[in-house]
């Protein structure tokens, strides 16, 4: 076929009236159920930080050893996430992302049963491990389901778990552990932790129900909407399969794969060098003790985040706005780390409050912007283990992350950790410049393709 006929050919798939039907749908069947995946997943890996006191007095964990169990999640994540991408696609996202929600769920709660320093990183460990391969199944997922102009705006409703579980989880944890510390014969920290672990186990469950594996597969589109879905998705991977890598270790093997791979590792430094410690911070700037008060105040962040998440997802959706938009705020984020740490070292509390709810705003929604990128050149085996080595890699940042941040603090001690907040918002300006440089990158057919469609609007 020559190139203006095939260019005809995808134009005709990109503007059947069928495709923004189904696209509607799939994303009122898939988005909910996703988001509530994520939601209860990022509270289970970051409501350690409302534990961090209660566990020093009453189990006797130790900063090293906390900053150690914080980070060792990783660990765990990183070596399994690209096996956990693989085993996805033999036996299907719906039962795979089931089965990761159960095992993450069940090992969540034991952390209410934490004695010493040793269980508490070996539980630690042991989260990463079940739930390696949620997130990066996900955006796997995803990029099977939505063609490539609409696939930031889903990327961006899926990450509003992330917003939601602190808006609602922050509170909802300060809550359990009031209300565990004052009306039930357990500590707080443990109800807390026992509770929400379970709240994964019947998320799990649901997914098991609602999810389908692929537009072909799905009884909520009819005939015509399957194949207008599945049409132009087969067009988007047979590009992809011409414009990038092929094969498992064709795909870890590649550069692009690698440079984002640093992007989001940068990233990661960012999200969770704050979230880990932003109810202690929070509580610092404010002058209350970690509850229902501190819960929130630190809600505050990530409803502002909610909002400029989702519309900034709806605006990145050309190549060029991605990396305008991407630039501005990884820069933002750093700055305003900055801000935030000038705000905690000069005793600006609202000031302080300001600068962390700009940061979250910034670092949370650049992440849907970043994977627009690897979903626009892997397909098939290729995105498994390319998005699994992107996400595996770069979350090591979070392992990095706390440990800096306690070492730099101890190295250069100030009562605010000044010095260890700032260090988070120098690799985000390293992924600024990143993010500029990417006009230098041969972007994919497919981006150029879809860069002037009007698919899904």
């Amino acid at each position: 076929m020559s190139s203006h006929s095939e260019g005809q050919a995808n134009s005709a798939a990109l503007n059947n009236p069928h495709l923004s039907v189904a696209i509607k749908k799939a994303a009122k069947h898939l988005m909910p159920m996703l988001v509530i995946l994520y939601f209860v997943a990022f509270l289970d890996r970051t409501n350690v930080g409302f534990a961090e006191d209660a566990l020093a007095v009453d189990r006797g964990i130790s900063d090293g050893a906390f900053a150690l169990g914080a980070g060792i999640f990783f660990i765990g994540y990183a070596l399994f996430e690209v096996p956990s991408n693989l085993l996805l696609k033999r036996f299907g996202a719906r039962f795979w992302l089931a089965r990761i929600a159960v095992t993450w769920g069940i090992v969540a709660a034991a952390f209410a049963f934490t004695t010493n320093d040793t269980m508490f990183i070996i539980l630690r460990f042991l989260l990463g491990v079940t739930e390696a391969g949620l997130f990066p199944g996900v955006i796997m997922y995803l990029a099977e389901w939505f063609p490539n102009k609409v696939r930031v705006q889903m990327f961006a409703i899926f990450y509003l778990a992330q917003p939601f579980s602190q808006m609602i989880g922050a509170p909802l944890s300060g809550g359990l552990i009031s209300f565990g510390d004052s009306l039930t014969p357990w500590h707080g920290w443990q109800v807390m932790f026992f509770v929400e672990g379970m709240m994964a186990v019947v998320a799990g469950i649901a997914a098991l129900f609602l999810l389908t594996n692929s537009p072909s597969q799905a009884k909520f589109l009819n005939q015509n909407e399957k194949d207008a879905l599945s049409g132009v998705m087969a067009l988007e991977d047979k590009v992809r399969e011409s414009d990038g890598p092929t094969g498992i270790w064709r795909a870890m093997a590649d550069w692009k794969v690698w440079y984002f791979t640093i992007i989001y590792f940068a990233l990661q430094i960012a999200v969770y060098g704050t979230t880990f410690y932003l109810p202690q911070q929070v509580s610092n700037l404010i002058g209350q003790k970690v509850g229902w008060q501190v819960g929130l105040v630190t809600a505050i962040p990530w409803f502002v985040g909610l909002f400029v998440c989702y519309f900034m997802g709806r605006a990145a959706n050309t190549v060029e706005r991605r990396r305008r938009w991407g630039t501005l705020l990884f820069l933002g984020t750093g700055l305003f780390i900055f801000g935030s740490a000038w705000a905690g070292a000069n005793d600006q509390p609202l000031l302080g409050i300001l600068f962390i709810t700009l940061a979250v705003s910034s670092f949370l929604t650049t992440g849907p912007i970043v994977w627009a990128y690897p979903t626009s050149f892997l397909t098939g085996a290729a995105a498994a283990a390319g998005i699994g080595l992107i996400n595996s890699l770069g979350n090591l940042g979070g392992f990095v992350a706390p440990i800096m941040r306690t070492n730099i603090n101890n190295a250069v001690p100030t009562e605010s950790g000044t010095w260890g907040v700032v260090s988070l918002g120098v690799f985000a300006f390293v992924a600024s410049l990143m993010m500029y440089l990417t006009k230098r990158i041969h972007r994919a057919k497919s981006d150029e393709l879809l860069a002037t469609e009007t698919v899904g609007h």
